[in-house]
């Protein structure tokens, strides 16, 4: 039955906007340029690293995404470049993408920048209909085309100071529509690449020389569709090693740890654990995360 259910569910989130159609990350901001594209280059003069990551493992066809993504800052001309591309399977979808990411920085008071960026997105996005055919048969909604590329674009504005950053973005600006279905909908219930806003803000604190605690907060909204807020902090000790806690709003909480290695290297492993809705009917409803992070320079 479970198989059933995960299907429509899939089905579903291609055909209407109750859910995201893009990935996020219980390390988020250790990642930069994944939500916003006026963080290219801003923390750290060139950075490269990858995350996996894996969800509700008890359940088949879960979804799997990974990440490799990078920045880095010409500090001459301030500006920042950066992108990631990914790729993300659930069950009977995938979508594989890429995000190329311009940012301008503009100088302010106390080492302080803000910053513009856009971005230019590219996605397919393909259906397994062999998987599909068995329980849905001829399903319109399933169209004829296995498969979908279109191109997107971003925006995003931040502000970034020695402790505080906050900023706000939104994805998918164009709105391309994906074309897979044959069934005639209302302008609502269109396959296409709806947008997604973002509001996003940390503060470093530092508690003593060797200690500090950084609160972090990224809220996501889709149109028709709940706001989505994740929460928490982290704990760095003598920029060697941090632990962290964090919730996602009606979803799951979040433990979280890492290494730093002679300031260049990060390693990190974040596990979330759900409380609602399917930890109540299947095992393994938690998800891993695994971030591996090069700083170029110290």
């Amino acid at each position: 039955m479970k198989h059933y259910i995960i299907t429509l569910l899939l089905i579903g989130a291609v055909v209407t906007t109750q859910a995201q159609q893009l990935q996020s990350s219980s390390m988020y901001d250790l990642q930069g340029v994944l939500h916003n594209p006026s963080t290219a280059g801003v923390y750290m003069k060139g950075m490269v690293g990858a995350t996996y990551r894996s969800q509700w493992s008890g359940i088949s066809g879960s979804p799997r995404t990974g990440t490799v993504f990078g920045n880095f800052e010409l500090p001459e001309q301030k500006i920042g470049l950066g992108g990631y591309i990914y790729s993300d399977k659930t069950g009977p979808t995938s979508r594989t993408g890429i995000a190329l990411q311009f940012a301008k920085h503009i100088p302010m008071a106390n080492g302080a920048k803000f910053s513009l960026g856009i971005e230019a997105r590219g996605l397919q996005y393909a259906i397994d209909r062999a998987k599909l055919s068995a329980t849905l048969g001829s399903d319109p909604a399933l169209g004829t085309a296995d498969n979908r590329f279109k191109f997107d674009a971003g925006f995003g504005a931040s502000y970034t100071g020695k402790k505080l950053q906050v900023g706000v973005s939104v994805a998918q600006l164009v709105q391309s529509k994906l074309g897979f279905n044959t069934a005639v909908l209302g302008s609502g219930e269109e396959a296409r690449l709806y947008r997604h806003y973002y509001f996003h803000g940390s503060y470093k604190w530092n508690v003593d020389p060797q200690t500090s605690i950084t609160p972090n907060f990224l809220f996501i909204y889709l149109p028709n569709a709940p706001l989505e807020f994740q929460g928490g902090f982290r704990v760095e000790h003598s920029e060697l090693f941090w632990w962290g806690l964090a919730l996602r709003a009606k979803q799951s909480f979040i433990l979280s740890a890492g290494v730093n290695i002679n300031k260049k290297f990060t390693m990190g492993y974040s596990f979330d654990i759900y409380k609602t809705p399917i930890n109540v009917f299947d095992k393994g409803a938690n998800a891993h995360e695994v971030l591996l992070r090069y700083n170029i320079f110290k």
